[in-house]
């Protein structure tokens, strides 16, 4: 129920999970209060600002995706240019934009003038991560590792020849692990919204307006360069 303001009642809660990913660095950072995430720390403020309560559900990351299918989950935080046709279907709307976020094709040093065109992808072995969705993944074959930092290993181990990863994730794991990579073709790139049941869909002018004043007051901006300001491409 909407209050004087556009705010909601604070009766409201919505159920969500941060990350359908055991690990989305910098956006999701588990075991980490100080520094929990981009995502992490934006999700409590813009939820606060609307007036809605919300409640973390865990699940592990096959399941997010049917959570949110069948109910269990309201919400979750995606870019439609993850979905085909940036379609979410007809059980869910979308926030205003959160941020911005890409997604490129990841290979080893010496190799990436062969992923330059992502239709190099079409038909192989990719390195994806479990759980994530990916816009076009029928036209390659996953290879489902358990976060970023699994892609760099077996990109090193050469279990896979490239992989699909958001660029600042890939950029914090090889930094982190010394395993350098090369970024080749772009996979995705779009913002970060509210895929929001579509029950709720009177939350969502509280939710958009919650977001512009995050975004005018420096918060959202803040945040991200919190996160960011090292992991330059």
């Amino acid at each position: 129920m909407a209050e004087p303001g556009g705010k909601t009642s604070p009766q409201v809660r919505l159920k969500y999970n941060v990350s359908g990913s055991s690990n989305w660095y910098p956006y999701y950072i588990p075991n980490s209060p100080d520094s929990p995430g981009i995502i992490s720390e934006l999700l409590p403020q813009i939820l606060s600002r609307a007036g809605v309560g919300g409640e973390i559900v865990p699940l592990p990351p096959k399941r997010t995706n049917q959570a949110l299918e069948n109910g269990q989950l309201d919400f979750d935080i995606v870019s439609p240019s993850w979905f085909p046709n940036g379609d979410f279907g007809p059980k869910f709307v979308k926030s205003s934009p959160i941020m911005l976020i890409k997604e490129n094709v990841i290979t080893l040093p010496g190799h990436e003038l062969d992923w330059q065109d992502i239709s190099a992808i079409k038909g192989r072995e990719i390195g994806t991560v479990m759980g994530y969705l990916y816009h076009d993944d029928k036209d390659f074959i996953r290879a489902d590792f358990r976060s970023e930092q699994e892609l760099i290993k077996a990109l090193h181990k050469h279990r896979i020849p490239a992989a699909i990863s958001g660029d600042y994730p890939a950029l914090y794991w090889s930094a982190k692990l010394n395993l350098p990579i090369a970024i080749a073709a772009e996979h995705s790139s779009g913002d970060l919204v509210f895929r929001l049941r579509k029950e709720h869909e009177a939350l969502l002018p509280a939710i958009d307006a919650a977001i512009t004043e995050l975004k005018k007051d420096g918060t959202i901006k803040t945040i991200i360069a919190k996160y960011t300001q090292r992991l330059q491409p």
